[in-house]
């Protein structure tokens, strides 16, 4: 036996033993409004549907102005907007090709059991081709053959007429509704994705290759979702954890009229990259970091960067000028605080989308009592797992 066969084997037998619980129905997680939505969302779309087709087609042109598997389609459509099933060219081009596969098998071979089934497959491999998988797709390969329908003109009507109208009716009832349809095409990944998630597009395309199966929901949305059970799973670990027991104290600071060698000895001493600014009665006014140094230095790519901050730091002695001579002349006075009861769990979306990596932790009386890094948290949570 080949070491393919033979780890296809193990494979199978891995398989866990099917029960009668696997043929329960899984619980809904929607509510009864979003229940509701999606029920008048079908209503209104078919009927304006079947309303409009019936009154655009003349009865003697086409006694048929409406096909079953549209029903199908107002499923995906109201109830799943976000699949990418029901996006509109899935919808439109999905139904309409089947009908077209449906009607050339109806042509070839007529109407027969093996028609039937080669119009289905024939659709399925289409709409796979054509970036277009629609599963009333194969409801409408299947009605051409059961219907003995070999005239061309019928994908167009009812077909793509029904299939327009239905999508239409779907983009104006969802966004009226607050759902996004169609939704947006996934974009490449941006700059700072690897930053704000813990697991990049290109971990999960890696895992969606080896579950290798379609997913009736969209990649952007599978992100999210994953995103935001593993937030939810490290509030709930982290929920008793507050930020006193973390942070560091007592805290280094500065005030405004601090000069600013000494607030960066401070930095370089205490290997810190930022030092809260307290006023006399130690309440946060701002904070300074070294990206503050280096933005009033202007250090870029330029090789003399240790000559501008050299000419930052340096105090010039004079009473009067335009030199910057105090941390006040170059600190973030807008500065976010957390209280110290707070739990370290609603840190976490400021840490991972806001770009902050240190934040000062204040008391009751709003003063001053620590800060909180990124690393105190992870910490934290890698302690309490």
């Amino acid at each position: 036996m080949s070491d393919g066969m033979k780890a296809g084997g193990l494979g199978l037998r891995r398989l866990p033993a099917a029960s009668w619980r696997d043929f329960l129905p899984p619980d809904q997680q929607v509510d009864a409004h979003e229940r509701w939505r999606a029920s008048a969302g079908a209503l209104l779309g078919v009927l304006f549907t079947a309303w409009l087709c019936h009154a655009l087609v003349p009865a003697q042109a086409s006694p048929l102005w409406l096909v079953a598997p549209i029903g199908a389609s107002a499923v995906l459509v109201f109830a799943l907007p976000a699949s990418p099933f029901a996006q509109p060219w899935s919808v439109v081009g999905g139904n309409t090709l089947s009908a077209l596969v449906g009607i050339a098998c109806v042509q070839l071979l007529g109407v027969a059991p093996w028609s039937a089934a080669l119009a289905v497959g024939l659709a399925i491999a289409v709409m796979f081709a054509l970036r277009c998988l629609h599963p009333p797709g194969g409801a409408c390969a299947l009605l051409m053959v059961l219907g003995g329908v070999a005239d061309p003109s019928f994908a167009l009507q009812p077909v793509l007429l029904n299939s327009v109208l239905l999508m239409l009716a779907g983009v104006a009832y969802n966004r009226l509704t607050g759902r996004a349809y169609p939704q947006r095409g996934v974009a490449g990944p941006k700059v700072d994705e690897p930053r704000r998630r813990s697991f990049t597009d290109a971990d999960l395309d890696a895992v969606l290759a080896r579950y290798n199966q379609v997913l009736d929901i969209s990649r952007e949305d599978l992100h999210m979702l994953l995103e935001q059970a593993q937030m939810q799973a490290w509030r709930r670990r982290s929920g008793q954890v507050r930020c006193a027991e973390v942070m560091s104290a007592p805290p280094i600071s500065v005030s405004f009229g601090t000069p600013l060698h000494e607030a960066w000895a401070l930095l370089r001493q205490h290997r810190v990259k930022s030092l809260p600014v307290t006023d006399r009665a130690q309440r946060v006014v701002g904070i300074v970091t070294l990206a503050d140094f280096m933005r009033e230095a202007r250090v870029g790519a330029r090789a003399d960067w240790e000559r501008r901050l050299a000419a930052l730091i340096r105090p010039s002695g004079a009473t009067h000028g335009d030199k910057v001579e105090v941390v006040g002349q170059i600190m973030t006075r807008q500065v976010r605080v957390v209280s110290q009861d707070r739990p370290i769990g609603d840190l976490l979306p400021l840490f991972s989308t806001t770009g902050h990596h240190h934040v000062p932790v204040i008391d009751g009386e709003r003063r001053l009592a620590g800060m909180i890094t990124q690393s105190d948290v992870v910490r934290a949570l890698a302690h309490h797992e």
